[in-house]
């Protein structure tokens, strides 16, 4: 039996994007029409609301300032079987968005990242690319994926993976804490090379490089403190411990020689290097043995709910009215829910 189609929530946050937000809400929902496609109005001053819901969204207003917090209340309003988020300037190629929906209700993926593939001079200047190479980086060192594009503002994730992360992320650093999440549960997620293009002439990026790039660098250091302090505190204990011994050698040599201890003020910081060490080294495994009882807990909300496939049988079974009463797709899937996420 075929199941009818999911549900589909195309997400669009934006930021004064009036120049390009008609364009793609009318793309998404061209090659998508069975999806209700949502835009989020970050306190534009511009005329976005007004033209992306003359283009056919539903446009609800964010008065947080952030994408990070435009996507959190995203996530906590909209009931979907998989949700689609893309950035509002048409940089994006919404003739993929099938081949993402179909990963994640046919295949089972609970992220799929667009990897860019640049066609544009604007992404490929040299400090954006270096930029992401690195942070790309430091996350594959932590996390051990190698092919995901980190900062492609283009993805498509389950139902599963929306309700299950606990998103602290206000800024640009939240593709850095999206990535991380599928990464530190082990979630199946995959890439899909897609074309990157030139926003159009008129239109700004709001991205700032080394404002935001330093902003993401210290979203992976809280990451890495978060999710791996073992490893954190450890390198920090290291060094304290080496600088002890640095300055601890010269004392220790003059008192086998001498039997004396002619530099008290160094032999006391030696002491206290040592101790700290000792103190942040002690500081990570009880962190660490936190980590443990949060991931543990994350782990069981993500596996409590519904993963895409069981939610494509379940449609099967029902007649396609899915979970919780889900409504049809030619009707907006979203519930507003003031105060509270969704079950």
């Amino acid at each position: 039996m075929t199941p009818t189609p999911p549900s589909v929530a195309v997400l669009i946050p934006c930021f004064n994007e009036e120049q390009t937000v008609s364009t793609v809400v009318r793309d998404f929902r061209q090659h998508l029409p069975e999806a209700t496609v949502y835009v989020y109005d970050n306190n534009s001053t511009d005329a976005t609301a007004a033209l992306a819901e003359a283009a056919g969204a539903v446009v609800r207003p964010v008065p947080l300032q952030g994408k990070g917090n435009v996507v959190r209340r995203m996530f906590a309003d909209i009931e979907a079987d998989v949700y689609v988020l893309v950035d509002g300037d048409d940089t994006y190629d919404a003739s993929a968005v099938r081949q993402l929906v179909a990963l994640v209700d046919e295949q089972g993926y609970d992220l799929v990242n667009a990897i860019r593939v640049a066609t544009a001079d604007q992404y490929t200047k040299p400090n954006h690319q270096m930029g992401n190479r690195l942070l790309s980086s430091l996350v594959k060192r932590l996390f051990g994926r190698t092919d995901l594009d980190m900062l492609s503002g283009y993805k498509a994730f389950s139902r599963r993976y929306v309700k299950s992360l606990p998103m602290f992320a206000s800024g640009f650093e939240l593709e850095t804490e999206l990535t991380v999440h599928a990464l530190d549960l082990v979630m199946p997620i995959t890439g899909v090379p897609l074309p990157y293009r030139a926003r159009p002439e008129g239109s700004f990026s709001k991205l700032r490089t080394y404002g935001d790039g330093t902003r993401i660098l210290k979203a992976i250091i809280s990451l890495v403190r978060r999710e791996r302090p073992l490893a954190f505190f450890g390198v920090i204990a290291l060094i304290l411990f080496a600088v002890a011994v640095i300055l601890g050698i010269p004392i220790v040599t003059t008192f086998v020689h001498t039997h004396r201890v002619p530099r008290f003020p160094t032999a006391f910081v030696v002491i206290s290097l040592v101790v700290l060490a000792v103190l942040v080294s002690i500081s990570g495994l009880i962190l660490d043995t936190v980590t443990r009882g949060r991931k543990e807990t994350k782990m069981l909300r993500y596996l409590g709910l519904e993963g895409p496939l069981e939610r494509r049988a379940h449609r099967i079974e029902q007649g396609g009215d899915g979970e919780d009463g889900a409504a049809p797709a030619s009707r907006p899937v979203g519930r507003a829910v003031a105060g509270r996420t969704p079950q």
